[in-house]
């Protein structure tokens, strides 16, 4: 059995890529991850404690965790019509 033979698209990708608060926070959680790597080159330059973009980064997917298991708002665009 192949374990990725039933993944599918879901047929609004781009709506949820735009709209889906659990997409937002990763992408804030990349960038704050992104950040924490930057950090060492700017030791002294500015005075941020070591370890808070990493924790906010997991803050952050834990928050896209449970954003991805609450109900949002249909993301169709018929139904303001």
């Amino acid at each position: 059995m192949r374990p990725f033979a039933k993944w599918r698209w879901v047929s609004n990708w781009s709506a949820v890529l735009r709209y889906a608060w659990s997409i937002r926070l990763m992408a804030l959680a990349a960038l704050l991850s992104g950040a924490e790597v930057a950090i060492p080159y700017l030791d002294g330059v500015l005075p941020i404690p070591s370890g808070l973009f990493g924790a906010l980064a997991g803050v952050t997917t834990l928050g896209a965790m449970l954003a991805r298991m609450i109900a949002q708002a249909p993301l169709d665009k018929d139904k303001d019509k």
